[in-house]
């Protein structure tokens, strides 16, 4: 799966909400799945700082897409469980997400993310997720 494929599965698939956070997928493979949020206003909660609503369903998002790259083909997984813990506040001009599939079985994949300061390197938060694959 290439970028311009996983890009192309966001736009045809996911949520217009999701569509507002204007992610884009920056690399992916087998093994991981990385995409740049940029943050805008819509994003800013009171304090100046990303919301972590959009910093979960950013991580959700690209637990998926690390999970459809693992199968190396599009499935309607299903978000069973996601948890997120938010580690520093996010801020500057874009969030990076990198997320992982730690385990794959037959009917559930286990994946983790991490998000960071696009600038600063920055972890700001943190995510792990188990998708249902019917």
């Amino acid at each position: 799966m290439t970028p311009a494929d996983a890009q192309r599965i966001l736009d045809e698939n996911f949520a217009e909400w999701v569509l507002a956070l204007r992610p884009e997928v920056l690399s992916i493979d087998k093994e991981h799945a990385l995409v740049r949020m940029p943050v805008g206003q819509h994003l800013i909660r009171v304090g100046g700082i990303v919301s972590g609503q959009a910093m979960a369903a950013l991580a959700d998002t690209v637990m998926v897409l690390a999970a459809l790259a693992h199968a190396g083909e599009f499935k309607p997984f299903a978000t069973t469980d996601l948890s997120t813990q938010f580690l520093r506040p996010a801020s500057g001009k874009a969030i990076l997400c990198r997320a992982f599939v730690v385990r794959a079985g037959k009917a559930m994949t286990f994946t983790r993310a991490e998000m960071s300061d696009e600038e600063s390197g920055k972890l700001v938060s943190t995510a792990t997720a188990t998708f249902f694959a019917g």
